[in-house]
């Protein structure tokens, strides 16, 4: 299962801990993970480019990204992206589990 935890401070999306596979299919072939890792590249993408300054890392299965700069924009694009895996979440019931942590 896909673990996908969002980081709320101040009643407001200032980042992301995403881990783990969603047994969906086999390593490689599994749709929800390639969603979602899709989604998670998009978002960093954006919060680039808008310059919300994102810290990112890395490791195998795990993504963790807060913004520490706080801006409009920061707001929007992580709440699209936790919209997004609530949906897939949705279509592929059993195989994300997301949380929100205040931090």
């Amino acid at each position: 299962m896909i673990q996908a935890e969002f980081l709320k401070k101040n009643n407001s999306l200032c980042g992301f801990d995403i881990s783990g596979h969603s047994g969906y299919a086999e390593s490689g072939s599994d749709i929800v993970c390639s969603a979602v890792s899709s989604a998670v590249q998009l978002t960093v993408n954006l919060l680039n480019d808008f310059g919300c300054e994102p810290e990112v890392s890395a490791e195998e299965n795990t993504v963790r990204c807060i913004v520490r700069k706080s801006e409009y924009a920061q707001f929007k694009i992580l709440n699209q992206l936790k919209k997004h895996i609530q949906s897939v979440s949705e279509e592929f019931p059993r195989t994300i589990r997301i949380t929100i942590s205040e931090v």
